[in-house]
C-alpha cells in the first residue's frame, strides 16, 4: 500500500490487523463458485466457433486419371448390370469452406442419370466426385 504523504500515516491502518467478517445468515460461498466469478468472459460470442471451424480439418479433391475414370466406369457398369452391391468412394464438399471429406458408400445402384448413382435406398452421388468402385 501506498503511504498517504499528506497525514503522515498509512490509509485504513485502523482495521488492517482486524479479522475478516463472516456472516451469521450467509453461507460463505465455495472457492470454486468465487473463481467464476473473476473467470474471463465470451467478449466475442462465436469467436471459440469460429477458432473450431477454422481448426476442422478438409482434404482436398483428387482428380482422377482418364484411364482411372475408364476402370471406375467399367467397375460402375459391371455392377448396375448384374444387381450385386457396390462400395463407393466418394468425396463429399464441405459447405462451409474449402475441400471436404472422403465417404464410403455401399449399395446397390437403381439407376445412373445426368451425372448421378441414384441408389436403392435413395442416396444420390454425383459421378465426378467417386474415386473408387469395387
Amino acid at each position: 500500500m501506498k503511504k498517504d504523504t499528506n497525514k503522515g500515516e498509512w490509509p485504513y491502518e485502523d482495521i488492517v490487523g482486524l479479522p475478516h467478517h463472516v456472516s451469521s445468515t450467509h453461507i460463505p460461498m465455495p472457492m470454486i463458485k468465487r473463481a467464476a466469478q473473476f473467470a474471463p468472459f465470451a467478449a466475442l460470442t462465436g469467436y471459440d466457433d469460429a477458432v473450431a471451424e477454422t481448426a476442422r480439418l478438409t482434404d482436398d479433391r483428387v482428380d482422377l486419371t482418364e484411364d482411372a475414370v475408364n476402370e471406375l466406369n467399367r467397375r460402375i457398369y459391371e455392377a448396375s448390370a448384374s444387381g450385386r452391391e457396390i462400395r463407393i468412394v466418394h468425396f463429399v464438399p464441405d459447405d462451409r469452406k474449402a475441400g471436404g471429406s472422403y465417404m464410403e458408400t455401399v449399395g446397390k445402384i437403381r439407376k445412373i442419370e445426368f451425372g448421378e448413382i441414384i441408389l436403392e435406398d435413395g442416396s444420390r452421388i454425383r459421378t465426378e466426385n467417386i474415386v473408387d468402385a469395387g
